[in-house]
C-alpha cells in the first residue's frame, strides 16, 4: 500500500509518501513541505497547495491520503488556514476517487510513538527509526507528514475493512 501523507497548513504543507503493510518495514519514498508567503492572498496560497497536491498525488500514485485532522486551537486564523489547506488536499484526493482517510494529532502520536502526548521531537525520532533513515525529516511538519502515512498504513487497512463490513451488513 502506497500512502500520501499531508499535514496541512497555509504557510507550511508537510508531504510524506510511505510504501508498505503491517507487519513488513515500511518505506519512505519522498517527503517534502509545500510552502506559501503570508504575503500572497489566500486564494492564491490555496492555488499553490492544490497544485501542489495534485502533483504529488499524479507522480506517486498513492492508494489512500491520510491528512491530519483540524482541531480547534486558540488562534483562529492559524485554524481557518489549516482547515482550508485541509480542504483543498481532500478535494484533490476526491477527484481521482483516492480513498481519505483523517487521523487526529493524538492519534498519530500513539501510532508512532505508543504516547497520545508525545512532542515533536518523539515523533520525528520514531519515525526516523521506523522508516530506517539516515537523518531525521526536517522541518517537523515534513515529520508529521510521514508519521501519517505510517498510522494509515499500520491503522487504516484495519479501520477501512471494519467500515466495509459494517457497510456490507448493513449498519451503516
Amino acid at each position: 500500500m502506497r500512502v500520501l501523507g499531508i499535514d496541512p497548513g497555509l504557510t507550511r504543507c508537510g508531504m510524506g509518501v510511505v510504501d508498505g503493510e503491517v507487519g513488513r518495514p515500511l518505506t519512505m519514498v519522498d517527503v517534502n513541505v509545500l510552502r506559501t508567503s503570508s504575503d500572497v492572498p489566500v486564494p492564491i496560497r490555496l492555488v499553490t497547495i492544490e497544485k501542489g497536491v495534485d502533483a504529488w498525488i499524479e507522480e506517486y500514485q498513492p492508494d489512500a491520503v491520510a491528512i491530519e485532522r483540524v482541531f480547534a486551537r486558540s488562534d483562529v486564523s492559524t485554524v481557518m488556514g489549516t482547515a482550508q489547506a485541509s480542504g483543498i488536499a481532500m478535494v484533490c484526493a476526491a477527484r481521482r476517487g483516492i480513498p481519505v482517510a483523517l487521523h487526529t494529532p493524538s492519534e498519530v502520536k500513539a501510532a508512532v510513538s505508543g504516547n497520545g502526548r508525545a512532542d515533536k521531537a518523539q515523533v520525528t525520532a520514531m519515525v526516523t527509526r521506523i522508516l530506517r533513515l539516515t537523518a531525521p525529516p526536517k522541518p517537523a511538519d515534513a515529520a508529521d507528514a510521514l508519521a501519517l502515512a505510517v498510522t494509515h498504513i499500520w491503522r487504516g487497512g484495519a479501520q477501512s475493512r471494519i467500515e466495509a463490513a459494517l457497510l456490507k451488513a448493513g449498519k451503516r
